[in-house]
């Protein structure tokens, strides 16, 4: 990862005040083109910070790897950083000559891949000079990627042994088995393991890069000091060393991720001093129209601290968790509804069986008005500190821009949120979650 220098954060400090206001004002409007590429464009103008951001994201995520290949988009999207091939006079750059390039241009360039997508952020000063310079060297390492072999050879060492060292760890252990319960054959439960790796080479990296990342498959959201004809001449360069020509029909559909047949507990020996207890099933994709419910919903059963439902009961009444929490982890498709905690190994069952009563009910009767009113009081109130720097706006807008959300998302959210009814959050978790129905996992419990 490439940082900024000190010297264009000095230059920063004069505007670092305006950040405070910019959360506190309606949300900016979101401007949203289509480029004759076929690159999809979501710009919003602020001089807040005399600095640009952007996000280039791409269907390319870990839900689009081969079984046999678990981690394939991960390691491509790693190796993005390596190096540049040469092309023309344009002399090829290692991985330091990159890093190097970047600290004197005082910007910063990174890449990385998620369960859904692969994604590039872009950060750089506004004035002209320092702005084209870094995205012509962003350009280069999207479209000129070298993928150096002994580099690779390098990593895949690098990552099989963090992966044998988790291997020893009972958190590891847990969300491997958790995954592959709650997600069964769907890739969001897949894991790379030292065989995946060693079935990764160099030319299955270029093939799935070159498969899924053109100029028609992408999303930029820029955040900045700019204009519109500023902007769409930055996503257009951005992309300009991507090949021009390419087949943009589908990519091979993505199974959604099969409900439950049955619930189940998985007991895994471990020597540990705490259990490691995971409780959940498949949730909901990001779209779905429940997703203000059960953002509040949640709040109040375990995702809110201290104030939750699930530590009451769990922790204060009978102190059988140091914390405890639950949450939706929603996206292209079902991610899963988790509710998770550490116990002693000799309590384990009897705290698993106070959560699960506590989901019960709460499935059942859904939150008191005064419970979601606290919700409410504390999500909306936070809002502000959603879009206090150009970072976080411009995730959110990538977040809009990736799930295909409504432009006006931001200025509606407040609005959305204060509309939900304790009745819309009862029959929303009653739509989403079976109580009786989920995975356990428990890890180091004694039996």
């Amino acid at each position: 990862m490439k940082k900024m220098n000190a010297g264009a954060l000095r230059l920063l400090a004069p505007a670092a005040l305006a950040l405070a206001s910019l959360g506190a004002q309606a949300a900016l409007p979101i401007q949203h083109w289509t480029q004759p590429s076929g690159a999809r464009i979501y710009f919003v103008a602020t001089d807040a910070l005399p600095i640009v951001d952007v996000q280039l994201d791409f269907d390319a995520g870990d839900r689009h790897d081969p079984s046999v290949q678990a981690g394939l988009a991960s390691v491509t999207a790693d190796m993005l950083e390596k190096g540049v091939a040469a092309k023309g006079a344009e002399p090829a750059l290692d991985e330091n000559a990159v890093g190097e390039a970047w600290a004197d241009l005082g910007a910063s360039f990174d890449a990385g891949a998620g369960s859904d997508r692969m994604s590039f952020s872009l950060r750089s000063l506004s004035r002209p000079d320092l702005l084209d310079q870094a995205v012509a060297l962003a350009a280069r390492e999207i479209g000129e990627p070298a993928f150096p072999e002994h580099i690779w050879r390098r990593e895949r060492e690098r990552i099989v042994a963090g992966i044998k060292e988790a291997n020893t760890k009972p958190g590891t252990i847990a969300g491997r088995a958790y995954g592959k319960d709650v997600y069964g054959s769907h890739p969001y439960g897949y894991e790379p393991t030292e065989e995946t790796l060693a079935r990764i080479d160099v030319p299955a990296m270029r093939e799935f890069y070159a498969r899924h990342v053109a100029p028609c498959r992408a999303k930029l959201s820029i955040v900045g000091a700019l204009d519109r004809g500023q902007a769409d001449r930055i996503a257009a360069a951005l992309l300009a060393r991507l090949p021009a020509s390419f087949d943009c029909g589908a990519l091979a559909p993505v199974p959604e991720v099969a409900a439950l047949a049955a619930p189940k507990v998985e007991r895994i020996p471990f020597a540990s001093a705490q259990a490691h207890v995971l409780i959940g099933q498949p949730g909901y994709p990001r779209r779905d129209p429940d997703h203000f419910a059960l953002t509040l919903g949640n709040y109040v059963l375990g995702g809110g601290g201290f104030v939750s439902r699930l530590t009451e009961e769990v922790r204060e009444k009978r102190g059988l968790a140091y914390s405890v929490y639950s949450g939706f982890s929603p996206g292209l498709h079902a991610g899963a509804f988790t509710i998770g905690f550490q116990t002693r190994p000799d309590q384990a069952d009897a705290a698993v069986k106070v959560a699960r009563e506590v989901l019960r009910k709460f499935v059942a009767e859904g939150p008191t008005p005064a419970e979601l009113q606290a919700a409410k009081d504390n999500l909306i109130g936070g809002f502000p500190l959603l879009l206090d720097s150009n970072r976080k706006l411009v995730g959110n807008v990538a977040n809009i821009a990736w799930n295909d959300l409504q432009l006006d998302y931001l200025d509606t959210w407040r609005s959305r949120m204060n509309a939900v009814t304790v009745a819309d959050v009862k029959s929303a978790f009653q739509r989403k979650l079976r109580p009786d129905d989920m995975v356990t996992v428990i890890v180091g419990a004694k039996p």
